[in-house]
């Protein structure tokens, strides 16, 4: 796990961007995950504009999201294929059937995690997954507790998880109490993970899952097992690291070549 502790958001979104953008080049069929939350918003925006002012395009990229709310109905604004679409992927050039989420309207819900990972296996596996980081741990919607070999699934969300998310509908009544989310396992296939933590309020969470145990109490601890993830975190968010100092130093002077 590299940890990259940079000065604000901006910088964290270009240079996750850029990590996304060398991808991209280099296998234009690349498999990207896709986040929602506000941590990956300001990748999306620097993407978009590269794409805009640039060479760069996602013609041939495949888009796989990370969860979805169970019972919203189709189209509804804070769906997440609503939030990717709005947010990202109506904004650059990847066809529309290329993009890919759980289905939290299906009538038979284990069937359809269990065909999306099917899809996700035909596609390739995800080359990188863009991931935030919830206050209690949690990646995608895998609340704490969760099985760290899981797979796409149906959770329920604790309450601290719902209050967080109900500064996207009119009240928390609204944010509804099942997800589909791929699963731990799922996010640990990807080849390479950037995780987007900013703010003093991720800070607990990015001790805990940074420097803490590997524990299903901090889903997203199991990061630590992961060959290739990348952390990008403001100074707020590294606030409670008992290296950071080392991380600076060792982001500092990294070799130009290695990227991240």
């Amino acid at each position: 796990m590299e940890v990259v502790i940079l000065h604000d958001p901006a910088a964290i979104a270009a240079v996750a961007a850029d990590a996304i953008e060398d991808l991209v080049r280099r296998k234009p069929h690349a498999v990207l995950g896709l986040a929602t939350g506000s941590s990956p918003l300001g990748v999306y925006d620097e993407l978009a504009r590269r794409h805009h002012t640039g060479s760069l395009s996602f013609a041939g990229v495949h888009g796989f999201a990370l969860d979805e709310y169970v019972g919203l109905p189709v189209g509804h604004p804070e769906s997440y294929r609503e939030v990717i679409r709005r947010e990202f992927t109506d904004r650059i050039d990847i066809h529309p059937d290329n993009v890919h989420g759980p289905d939290g309207a299906a009538d038979d819900i284990p069937a359809a995690c269990a065909a999306f990972e099917e899809t996700i296996r035909e596609a390739g596996g995800v080359d990188l997954q863009l991931l935030g980081v919830g206050t209690d741990g949690h990646i995608g919607f895998n609340e704490p507790g969760s099985s760290l070999a899981s797979r796409t699934r149906i959770k329920s969300l604790i309450d601290q998880t719902r209050k967080d998310n109900a500064r996207f509908f009119d009240s928390i009544d609204e944010v509804p109490h099942h997800v589909v989310t791929q699963g731990l396992g799922t996010i640990m296939d990807a080849r390479h993970v950037v995780l987007i933590a900013t703010g003093a309020q991720k800070a607990r969470a990015v001790r805990d899952f940074v420097e803490g145990p590997v524990a299903a109490i901090c889903a997203a601890s199991v990061l630590q097992m992961h060959p290739h993830t990348t952390v990008l975190i403001d100074e707020a968010a590294a606030s409670g690291l008992k290296l950071a100092d080392y991380y600076r130093h060792t982001y500092a002077n990294k070799p130009d070549w290695q990227g991240i």
